[in-house]
């Protein structure tokens, strides 16, 4: 017994079922019931319901989907799974019906928009199939066929020909197609595929071709625009030109052209030496690498193109001359080594015979990007730099270019910038001199010895006769009296002139053969104990007034006291008393000069303030400072070398001789002296100043390291530059340590 649901409902005698499905198939009965009462009536025969699925609508399109704007297009409406039965149609285009339609077959005779097309089919009892999948049908205007000719529409008696019937906007449509020559539409020449290929054997002067395509239901495209093809008889033969026309270098490349007055579409053909071996190349242009003179030699060109090959004559041979690349070579001026602020030169030359014109181009590696790039675009011979900077150091290169060639790079030349530039000025032999003796004062820029042109100045005044000087050495020969003073030198170079500092100072001293006034020391010897006194004066053989004693020390050349007159009393020495002292006259005239040092130590040497005379005695004693006397037990050394260990305090050289020159020291117990030089002067010379072949000891205040050792150098010839006399001297005995 049926229940009744949404499904199923029933009306006294009527059972309706909804949506049916094949499910509810089979077979069905029913009975007769009073109301209220239990009695029924007999079933009723049954009946078979048979329950099928919807027929479905298919929509089919012809001649295809697309079509083209004003072409006719049948719709057909199939209902699949409906057996025979009489069906009518409705249409639907976007969505809408279309009115008045209810055939199967629906032609549109001129299709122009876009549209979505649906179909259904309907039977007399009202019941329908389900509707069709949406067709959509793409108009687009009607396709044009283009002639396409390879290789060219202009062609070679000989020459395979292909014509390609192209219809543009067409998609994968399929095509037959139709070939008109010289405007004949009557005969066309039909194909299946879009090309046709022919040998051009026949020289004609104009040849004129077209095409069509047509689709099977004899719909077509446009036709194409005419396409004219011309044969000529004539085989070309083509030039063969070289870039550079003249020589070629070594490490550049020469490029060869193929000249031909043809149209585009050949590749080239390349023949070196024979013809048995062949390059090819899309372009007429081949870029031979020139890595030797042997790639140097004759050259062949010719042109091919289609299949098979159509080849044009061979070019006659062309000469390719090779040579080797010269090597460009940097100079620069004033100097690879230059200092801030100097202007500089660099000069790219080229060894090459004839009368060439080079263009060049530099390159460096420095710190400053801008400047670098800056550099690359130089296209001339001389790189400038005005006023040198630091960020100009690096590696300079440069390159000759001659039209495509260029030479080879040169080896890098590094430039490289200091700071401001220092002369320093030394002696040879010695700054104390004999009048009559010969001197040499040799200037020079420290780190640099190129260019420099030299300026001499004595106590700040430029000599008259500096240009004597100006290759750096400036010669006094003989030495005069009138020469001691200060000397200090100056170089410049370049255009404009670039100035050095001022060099060092450097003293001569220079004393008469029979000086007519002399410093007398008291006590009489070259080094003394600090707080102790000092008194020193001149002595003029005829008359001492106008000499005052003057000195030179840290704090320059000064009076030696406040006092007037020849005399100099030191009531408390200190160490900054060390320094040289002469008698100087009121118009200038220096005499006598003598080094004294003062020592804030407890020993000190006594020696004589004036060299020994070869032959005679030399004496020295070892002093303490709390008796100011010679020490019982004392060691003295020369030259670093123990000498003599003596018990009284005292070293005796009874027959003193050149050899006996040099550094002396004394040690005791109590510690040890400064280093004095101790000069020995022959026979035939007049008493000399301390220290002939070596500067003045100012000041000495050094010793050895340890007690027992030796200075750790002997006196150079030459001390190094320094900006004070008194630092001049210091520099003798550097090196010497203290204790």
């Amino acid at each position: 017994m049926l229940q009744t649901s949404e499904r199923y409902t029933v009306n006294r005698d009527t059972l309706t079922i909804r949506g049916a499905t094949e499910s509810d198939q089979g077979q069905y009965w029913c009975r007769g019931q009073r109301d209220g009462r239990p009695n029924s009536s007999q079933s009723s025969s049954a009946v078979s319901l048979t329950v099928k699925a919807s027929p479905k609508a298919v929509l089919k399109v012809t001649p295809d989907q697309r079509v083209f704007r004003g072409e006719t297009v049948t719709l057909t409406c199939d209902i699949q799974g409906a057996g025979d039965i009489q069906w009518t149609y409705s249409w639907f285009k976007d969505g809408s019906v279309i009115r008045d339609i209810t055939e199967r077959v629906y032609t549109i005779t001129s299709v122009s928009d876009r549209a979505e097309y649906r179909c259904r089919g309907e039977r007399s009892d009202s019941q329908r199939s389900d509707i069709s999948a949406a067709v959509t049908l793409t108009v687009s205007e009607r396709p044009k066929a283009v002639v396409k000719v390879t290789p060219d529409q202009r062609v070679l008696r000989g020459e395979t020909v292909t014509l390609t019937c192209d219809i543009q906007g067409a998609g994968d449509i399929q095509w037959t197609y139709s070939w008109f020559k010289d405007g004949n539409t009557f005969y066309p020449y039909r194909t299946t595929t879009a090309e046709i290929s022919f040998r051009a054997d026949y020289v004609s002067y104009s040849v004129k071709y077209s095409c069509r395509g047509e689709r099977s239901d004899s719909q077509r495209s446009d036709t194409s625009a005419v396409v004219t093809l011309t044969v000529s008889d004539l085989k070309p033969k083509p030039e063969l030109t070289s870039d550079p026309a003249g020589a070629a270098l070594t490490g550049n490349t020469v490029t060869l052209t193929c000249h031909m007055n043809l149209s585009p579409g050949w590749d080239f053909y390349w023949y070196k030496y024979t013809l048995n071996s062949e390059t090819k190349t899309q372009t007429n242009s081949y870029r031979v690498k020139i890595d030797s003179v042997s790639d140097g030699g004759q050259y062949w060109c010719r042109a091919g193109r289609g299949k098979p090959v159509y080849y044009t004559q061979y070019s006659d041979a062309l000469w390719v001359n090779v040579r080797v690349s010269p090597k460009a070579v940097v100079t620069v001026r004033p100097d690879e080594r230059v200092f801030r602020g100097e202007t500089v030169t660099l000069r790219c030359d080229i060894k090459w015979g004839g009368d060439t014109e080079w263009t060049y181009r530099w390159e460096t590696q420095g710190r400053n990007n801008q400047y670098t790039n800056s550099v690359r675009r130089i296209s001339t011979q001389e790189l400038n730099i005005i006023s040198v900077e630091d960020f100009h150091s690096g590696k300079y290169t440069c390159t000759g270019q001659m039209g495509t060639q260029s030479s080879q790079r040169s080896d890098a030349v590094t430039l490289t910038v200091s700071a401001e530039a220092q002369a320093a000025v030394r002696v040879s032999p010695q700054p104390w001199l004999t009048e009559g003796d010969s001197v040499t004062l040799i200037c020079e820029v420290t780190g640099s010895s190129t260019g420099w042109t030299f300026s001499w100045f004595r106590d700040d005044d430029r000599l008259s006769d500096s240009s004597r000087g100006a290759g750096g050495s400036y010669t006094l020969s003989p030495a005069a009296l009138q020469h001691t003073g200060v000397y200090t030198c100056r170089a410049e170079r370049g255009r404009p002139a670039y100035y050095t500092k001022n060099s060092n100072t450097q003293p001569l001293w220079i004393t008469g053969v029979s000086p007519s006034v002399s410093l007398v020391v008291s006590p009489s010897r070259s080094q003394h104990f600090s707080t102790d006194s000092l008194s020193l004066s001149c002595e003029d053989q005829r008359n001492s007034a106008g000499w005052t004693v003057r000195r030179y020390t840290n704090r320059n050349t000064e009076d030696c006291s406040t006092q007037t007159g020849s005399r100099c009393r030191i009531i408390s020495l200190s160490t900054s008393d060390s320094g040289v002292y002469w008698c100087q006259s009121e118009s200038g005239e220096k005499r006598h000069p003598l080094n004294i040092t003062v020592y804030d130590g407890d020993v000190i040497l006594e020696s004589s303030v004036d060299p020994v005379i070869e032959g005679h005695t030399l004496t020295l004693h070892c002093l303490h400072r709390s008796t100011n006397s010679p020490i019982l037990r004392a060691d003295f050394y020369k030259d670093g070398s123990l000498v003599q260990h003596q018990t009284t305090g005292e070293m005796n050289i009874t027959t003193v001789s050149k050899s006996h020159e040099g550094f002396y020291y004394c040690k005791t117990e109590r510690g040890q002296s400064l280093h004095s030089w101790i000069s020995v002067r022959g026979r035939s010379y007049p008493a000399r100043p301390l220290l002939p072949d070596a500067p003045p000891l100012v000041p000495m205040n050094w010793q050895a390291s340890v007690l027992g050792g030796a200075p750790t150098r002997i006196l150079p010839l030459y001390p190094e530059p320094k900006a004070t006399l008194l630092g001049f001297f210091s520099q003798i005995f550097e090196g010497l340590p203290k204790v």
